[in-house]
């Protein structure tokens, strides 16, 4: 094997590695970018062309269906790899890579059951293709694409845009720089009505790109024959035209062996009176070297771009192995590193989302500032300080003796009822908190990519760090519940201290209607209306005024009071040490670490691929630096 066909076997194996994870026709990145910077043929023609029949007779073998109507219905890309003389052959698909086929009548079975198990068993078409290796002996390293023949109408269970549909899907392979045309013509027809020409002439009018191939020779009416079209008269392009004869369809039926066809077929040409002069540039076995030649001027004319490709490809798998991580040590101490190496990754991304270097952190501030007072508002006191209420608290303080002065127990009582509405606004802070934690808890376990391949770290992590929020919760509760009972277990006293004062200056007492101050009413003045003024509706009014302004007082307080200690038992704890206890569990001695670093098999087995991958890539780099200088 000469270097320039070894590299043309590279080509093809990092054909194979880009679709071996999905990348061809995936998104834009380097490796999606490499399969299209690489040559390929596009084999388009007409039905009933004998597309098929070239494709086999340049592999081969029988291997692909045949019938009427519309066979190929979706792209086979298929690889051709040359092997070592006395290798025996074998083929594989891509969607079941670890079987080899032998028997190529199993090989169509299972193209017609791949392509059945995408479009159904209809005459639909789609554009999902089948990776399709052969290696061989008998061939050269070539890509190949067959695809589904061009038609100009529709039969009965295809669509109405079934022929836009086939264009389309072909025009997308050979609209691309780097397809190279093999278009299809019977000679039995007329060129200028060939489907395949007036397409490549299209995409590619210089005919730069584009090899002709006429098949059918042997079937053209006695008299005539198709020298015009070989020899570039009917139609002119820069890559020569190749004659081919295929078998006919009698030679199929009785399975007449190809390496008896492809002599059938040079005796045609050595013996024909028109073609005889022509002999030595016809035929499937010339159109196969003469492709590889031309891949080989092709692959030769864009090794710089195909290597800054390579290299691009290197480094994109390099950055996703490191993202994926490396095999893990055996070293008890290598896996304690990496478990806690992973936690302050993890505790990183957490603190980042708090801090404000992520979202998500503002929705506490949010419960604070708009939460917590918007329950403040909502809650009862009209209704609580209703003079009906009012009345009857502190008729039950005062018991069976009427209080004399100023129904001091009344106040307090209902001071205490109503604090006690605060408790629910408290507690529904804390958990509001709680819950904005948990969250970007999940968030941050999620964004730590490093932990991705470890499942059930993820789970003995995310349980350890809901339980320590658990308990920060239960902290805060109690602390903030305990600022609302020490507001209700001692009074404000200047707060009541003030009032006789301002309402003296403000006229709301009796006794200041006679200018004096409280204690005026029970000297000089009428005691009757004192007495009377402790039982009108304006005292219980006063006295719920008095009491809902303290209410207010302590609400500001608490607006203030109640975010400090929810930030300081649960935000702060959470940045302080929301994994202390999890290193803990994790320091014990005898704690088989291993099993928390039971890594994701999917995750396993990608890290696999990509090594392989990145194996192939830096081989084929080593090798098209070897051969680039060769001439």
């Amino acid at each position: 094997m000469t270097a320039m066909e070894s590299l043309i076997g590279l080509v093809n194996r990092i054909q194979r590695a880009c679709t071996s994870l999905g990348d061809y026709g995936g998104d834009n990145n380097a490796f999606s970018s490499l399969w299209e910077a690489l040559p390929t043929v596009a084999v388009v023609g007409g039905q009933s062309s004998g597309k098929s029949s070239v494709l086999e007779s340049i592999v081969g073998r029988d291997f692909l269906p045949r019938g009427s109507g519309i066979v190929t219905r979706r792209p086979l890309v298929l690889q051709l790899h040359k092997t070592d003389e006395g290798q025996p052959e074998y083929a594989e698909f891509l969607h079941l890579p670890k079987r080899r086929f032998t028997d190529f009548d199993v090989v169509r079975r299972e193209i017609e059951e791949e392509t059945n198990r995408i479009t159904g068993r209809t005459k639909q078409i789609s554009p999902i293709p089948i990776h399709l290796s052969i290696y061989s002996p008998n061939v050269v390293n070539l890509t190949l694409i067959d695809l589904p023949g061009l038609t100009k109408v529709a039969i009965e269970g295809q669509s109405d845009s079934i022929v836009e549909d086939i264009e389309n899907m072909v025009r997308s392979y050979v609209e691309k720089p780097n397809s190279i045309i093999l278009a299809i013509s019977p000679a039995n027809q007329d060129i200028a009505t060939s489907d395949a020409i007036k397409l490549a002439r299209e995409v590619d009018p210089t005919g730069e790109r584009t090899f002709g191939v006429l098949t059918k020779l042997d079937l053209m009416d006695k008299g005539t024959n198709a020298l015009d079209v070989l020899e570039g008269r009917a139609y002119r392009l820069q890559q020569p035209w190749v004659g081919v004869v295929n078998r006919s369809q009698a030679d199929i039926n009785k399975s007449v062996d190809m390496i008896a066809a492809r002599r059938r077929e040079r005796d045609y040409f050595d013996s024909s009176p028109d073609y005889g002069h022509l002999a030595s540039k016809m035929g499937s076995e010339y159109l196969a070297k003469l492709l590889s030649k031309h891949l080989e001027s092709v692959i030769r004319a864009r090794i710089p771009s195909i290597t800054s490709l390579i290299n691009k490809s290197i480094d994109e798998l390099e950055s996703e192995l490191d993202h994926l991580g490396r095999p893990i040590a055996m070293d008890a101490g290598a896996q304690l590193y990496l478990i806690l190496e992973l936690c302050r990754a993890f505790d990183r991304i957490f603190k980042e989302h708090l801090d404000g270097g992520r979202p998500g952190g503002d929705r506490i501030y949010g419960v604070f500032d708009n939460q917590l007072p918007a329950a403040f508002k909502k809650l009862p006191f009209d209704r609580y300080l209703s003079l009906q209420n009012v009345k009857k608290v502190v008729s039950e303080a005062d018991g069976y003796q009427p209080h004399l002065i100023a129904p001091e127990q009344g106040y307090r009582r209902l001071i205490e009822g109503a604090l006690q509405y605060f408790r629910g606004p408290a507690e529904a802070s804390v958990d509001a908190v709680h819950y904005v934690l948990k969250e970007l808890v999940r968030k941050s376990i999620g964004e730590t990519e490093e932990l991705k391949r470890f499942p059930t770290l993820q789970s003995e992590l995310a349980a350890a760090v809901n339980e320590a929020l658990e308990r920060f919760r239960d902290d805060s509760k109690k602390t903030t519940l305990r600022l609302v009972d020490m507001e209700a277990s001692y009074l404000t006293v200047e707060f009541f201290r003030k009032l006789p004062q301002e309402m003296e200056k403000g006229g709301n007492l009796a006794a200041s209607t006679k200018g004096g101050n409280p204690a005026a009413s029970t000297k000089g003045g009428n005691p009757s209306a004192s007495a009377e003024d402790r039982y009108s509706e304006g005292h219980f009014r006063r006295i719920a005024s008095n009491v809902s302004s303290y209410i207010n007082m302590v609400s500001e307080t608490l607006r203030n009071t109640i975010p400090k200690a929810v930030v300081y038992c649960q935000v702060r704890e959470a940045k302080r040490s929301l994994l202390n206890s999890f290193y803990t569990q994790v320091g014990k001695e005898g704690r088989p670490l291993l099993q928390l670093l039971d890594e994701d098999p999917t995750m396993m087995e990608r890290r696999q691929q990509y090594a392989k991958r990145l194996e192939l890539y830096k081989a084929a780099r080593d090798e098209i630096d070897s051969v680039s200088f060769v001439r």
